[in-house]
């Protein structure tokens, strides 16, 4: 997942953030410091070159998108924060905030829009764009000075020449909405952007809300983190803070 940061409000900073999903889960987003547009339509364009879609998915904007935006209060001279998200994403929060380094901050439902957002007729695009309602483990910043979005899906199929794909695919286990939760993946997304030097994926799953997954991954204990890719498969369990075990993880390849 290239280009994914984790912004520190250290000091007073000003910008617009707007997250993208879709149906899938996955994800795409921009940060504009300038505060200048909304970028709706830069997200779906690049949605439609990624995933290869047939045209721009305009129908998922207002209903799967997040927006924050920290602003100067002209009278207190404060920065303040607004941030909110559709019902059929607001379930993602500890995604957003680490995207947009908000910690724990709790996001605004904001308000379904009848006409907008009937999911009966959201439903009726799925025979044209099946792409979104699958799970890519996608997670893209939108970086306008660049001509296509950095993201590199990892191919893991077994051939010869795909060997050697550099990218990471990793699934971060856990229990539920908490503050430990937020506090594991701001660390984990300032450990990957640090330390790797490849493009990668984190997708963050909720055991309490798929326990499928937690089955299927062979996962008893949260937190769990799990290299998916590159082979062979590596897990840690319980301990995140331990910066050099999940370094040692990565760097474990497979042998040909």
């Amino acid at each position: 997942m290239n280009n994914l940061t984790t912004n520190k409000l250290s000091k007073p900073q000003l910008f617009k953030g707007i997250a993208l999903f879709t149906p899938g889960g996955d994800l795409i987003y921009c940060i504009d410091p300038s505060k200048q547009g909304r970028w709706h339509l830069h997200l779906c364009n690049a949605l439609q070159e990624i995933l290869d879609l047939p045209e721009p998915p305009h129908f998922l904007v207002p209903c799967y998108t997040a927006t924050i935006d920290h602003w100067l209060d002209p009278r207190s001279q404060r920065v303040r924060t607004f941030a909110e998200a559709y019902p059929a994403v607001i379930r993602h929060q500890s995604v957003l905030n680490a995207i947009f380094g908000t910690k724990e901050l709790v996001w605004q439902a904001a308000p379904w829009q009848d006409g907008l957002c009937d999911r009966m007729v959201l439903t009726t695009y799925r025979s044209s764009f099946p792409q979104l309602w699958e799970d890519h483990d996608l997670i893209v910043r939108l970086d306008l000075s660049e001509p296509v979005p950095k993201y590199h899906q990892p191919v893991i199929t077994a051939q010869k020449e795909q060997v050697t794909t550099q990218g990471y695919v990793l699934r971060l286990f856990v229990a539920g909405h908490s503050g430990t939760t937020e506090r594991i993946l701001q660390n984990l997304h300032e450990l990957l952007e640090r330390s790797l030097g490849h493009p990668y994926t984190l997708k963050v799953i909720d055991v309490l809300t798929n326990p499928e997954q937690a089955e299927i991954n062979q996962v008893s204990a949260t937190p769990t983190l799990v290299k998916v890719w590159p082979h062979p498969i590596r897990r840690i369990v319980g301990d995140l803070d331990h910066v050099e075990k999940i370094l040692h993880m990565l760097a474990t390849k497979e042998k040909l």
